[in-house]
């Protein structure tokens, strides 16, 4: 699922990521759990994630929200499994309605409390009444909550998405290559019937944007909710698996983690060993002494070529 905000408040958000993108995940969450939790559509406790994006395809601010959540929750008494209709979860316009309202409400309780900023071309919205005829253009349009069923399954969701949660802005295999001072990049355009086009922008155009998408720092961008959320996740998980009849999987313990080298752990991930010399790539690389503090620091270092 996609939450995303209209363009004016994209320009906001960018002169107040914090509190912003803050509101954004707050609004999402309570809209899935509220619309899910309701028993006109499903009547079930969620869990999902939400992971921030910033950017659009071409590299300019268009903050929106992708949600992973499975088809179906807990029941209010927790005892059996509540599944979606087939081909079918939330209603999307029931969502994008409460989405509005919810987001705008704490929108406004952010600027009565004097935690928004304006700058440059939005200096103006630092007056009440400029502020308010904003909020009533966008509250007139239609937020777009975005729902879509996965073809290849929840391997292929977790996959797609796995590639998505650390990466910032723009992929490598998206550049194409930097000559003269400008960057050709490949983008799709949406609006146009998600033609796949080039881009060519300056070096320092480029950096502009990328930049742009920079969040304050310590800002959670993955964040989950529900009985995924932190605090219930293993317990909830546990529920779930008893009433849908899964086997509970072997969970490592702390002292098997510890006595794997991260070395080994290294080699798992990238395929690549930290053994192996990186010059010759033949010969093994061997811890032969520790060295102390003491030691590292008086004793000379001394050309061994």
């Amino acid at each position: 699922m996609v939450f995303t905000v209209p363009e004016e408040i994209a320009a906001i958000a960018y002169q107040n990521k914090e509190v912003v993108y803050g509101i954004l995940f707050q609004a999402t969450a309570e809209t899935l759990k509220t619309i899910a939790a309701d028993p006109k559509h499903l009547g079930a406790e969620i869990g999902f994630f939400a992971v921030l994006h910033t950017w659009g395809q071409n590299l300019q601010v268009h903050p929106h929200l992708h949600c992973v959540v499975p088809g179906g929750g807990l029941s209010p008494d927790g005892q059996r499994w509540v599944p979606c209709r087939p081909g079918f979860f939330l209603p999307v316009r029931v969502l994008s309605s409460l989405f509005r309202r919810l987001f705008l409400e704490s929108l406004q309780k952010a600027f009565d409390s004097g935690k928004l900023q304006f700058f440059a071309a939005l200096e103006s919205l630092r007056e009440r009444d400029a502020f308010a005829q904003l909020l009533a253009r966008v509250k007139a349009c239609e937020w777009v909550a975005y729902a879509k069923r996965p073809f290849a399954g929840p391997e292929q969701v977790l996959d797609y998405v796995g590639r998505y949660t650390h990466r910032v802005a723009i992929s490598n295999n998206h550049l194409l290559d930097i000559e003269n001072n400008q960057v050709r990049f490949q983008w799709k355009d949406y609006r146009h019937g998600e033609q796949s086009k080039t881009m060519a922008l300056s070096a320092d155009e480029f950096i502009r944007r990328f930049l742009l998408h920079v969040l304050p720092d310590g800002f959670q961008r993955i964040r989950y909710y529900g009985y995924l959320g932190n605090r219930y996740r293993r317990d909830k998980l546990q529920q779930c698996r008893r009433v849908l009849g899964m086997p509970t999987p072997l969970e490592q313990t702390d002292a098997s983690l510890q006595e794997k080298d991260y070395r080994d752990r290294y080699e798992e991930l990238t395929g690549h060993s930290l053994h192996q010399c990186p010059q010759c790539s033949q010969g093994h690389m061997l811890v032969v002494k520790i060295l102390p503090p003491s030691l590292c620091k008086s004793a000379p270092l001394t050309d061994s070529s």
